[in-house]
């Protein structure tokens, strides 16, 4: 299934107005409402309930796979995918660049969700909006 049309900043408007100051631990749930805002409806199934398995829905959606540097200089409605790290949350993370900040259900300080992913650092893909590159 391809994207059709993906209203960016639809989706980000969505995000940062349900967003809060500290994780609800619902970062899939957020970013998969604020795709629908944006345009792009994802079905909640069993495959869309962990963040870390976002990627291949995202790439069926529309998005590709952004390069390395995206970190060092991300575009608006790029979105992080985290895997999960040992001992942390096995669902991983999920994260949308608005333009200035990464917001998941919380504002967050930077890509990492918190302590234990800056700290472990585990592997992640940034997926980009095919018509943002």
């Amino acid at each position: 299934m391809s994207g059709g049309n993906f209203d960016v900043d639809a989706a980000i408007a969505h995000l940062n107005s349900h967003a809060g100051a500290t994780s609800h631990g619902r970062c899939a749930a957020y970013v998969r409402q604020a795709l629908a805002a944006g345009g792009i409806e994802i079905e909640r199934t069993e495959a869309t309930r962990y963040a870390k398995d976002y990627g291949s829905i995202l790439l069926a959606h529309g998005f590709s796979e952004a390069s390395v540097d995206s970190l060092i200089s991300p575009k608006k409605g790029d979105i992080s995918v985290i895997q999960p790290y040992p001992g942390g949350n096995i669902a991983g993370h999920i994260t949308m660049y608005n333009g200035h900040q990464w917001v998941s259900d919380f504002r967050q300080k930077d890509m990492w969700r918190g302590p234990g992913y800056r700290e472990n650092k585990p592997a992640y893909k940034v997926y980009r909006w095919s018509s943002n590159r």
